[in-house]
């Protein structure tokens, strides 16, 4: 029993920066990150042509379809209005569709990519919140609450600790943990696009940097205020 009781305590460690870290990818799923991105003042405009408010509709309309349960029918109806044809060329929209769909064929391939990730993501995190519930109420029947406490505090810690160094290596060289992190989720070459794509105009680079460094942020704070309050000792 006492070595379930070590085993389940570490596993609540491990159990807490997957947990904060999937709760900013949350965070940053929400309207508000497009919202407040787009409006920063070094976020780059669009060079081939799409205002605020046209980036504001096609993103909340592609973040809606990663959370909804649609199809990837919902994403491929999207059209430019009054035959707009898209940037590009129109060499990757395969018969019948035509360049004044938004997506092409690839960009759609890579959504629907996406879109699995996403839900294996949700999954895994209620699946972490399930089991640090479940967890906790046997902590607490079985006489090692302030075991879990400490494994939470330890866990909160730990979070701050692997944060810090990828936002270190985000600084060194972010575009090498972007692909480490697009090959480690999806096929190679799948998420590779033309800067005339408009999955490319509506996400540059730079929103993904943005994006990596709340992540980072949020899942931080969250370490931090976890560490503390339950590593103190009067509780």
């Amino acid at each position: 029993m006492e070595i379930m009781k070590k085993v389940s305590a570490w596993l609540v460690t491990l159990l807490v920066p997957i947990g904060l870290v999937l709760f900013g990818v949350g965070i940053l799923l929400s309207p508000l990150f497009i919202h407040v991105e787009y409006r920063l003042p070094y976020f780059p405009d669009d060079p081939y042509g799409f205002s605020l408010e046209e980036r504001l509709k096609w993103a909340d309309l592609s973040i809606d379809y990663l959370l909804n349960s649609k199809g990837i029918d919902f994403l491929a109806d999207l059209k430019f209005e009054d035959g707009i044809q898209a940037a590009g060329s129109c060499e990757d929209y395969l018969p019948p569709r035509d360049c004044s769909f938004l997506y092409n064929d690839r960009e759609l391939s890579h959504m629907y990519d996406v879109k699995i990730v996403v839900r294996y993501a949700i999954i895994v995190f209620l699946g972490s919140l399930l089991l640090l519930f479940g967890l906790g109420i046997w902590a607490k029947k079985s006489n090692w609450w302030s075991e879990f406490k400490l494994a939470l505090s330890r866990g909160g810690w730990l979070t701050i600790g692997l944060i810090t160094v990828m936002l270190i290596y985000l600084v060194i060289n972010f575009n090498d943990l972007f692909i480490t992190f697009h090959e480690i989720f999806f096929k190679s070459g799948t998420w590779v696009f033309r800067f005339t794509d408009s999955l490319i105009r509506l996400f540059p680079v730079v929103f993904w940097r943005d994006a990596f460094i709340w992540v980072g942020v949020i899942a931080m704070g969250g370490g931090a205020a976890i560490g503390y309050f339950f590593g103190r000792k009067e509780n």
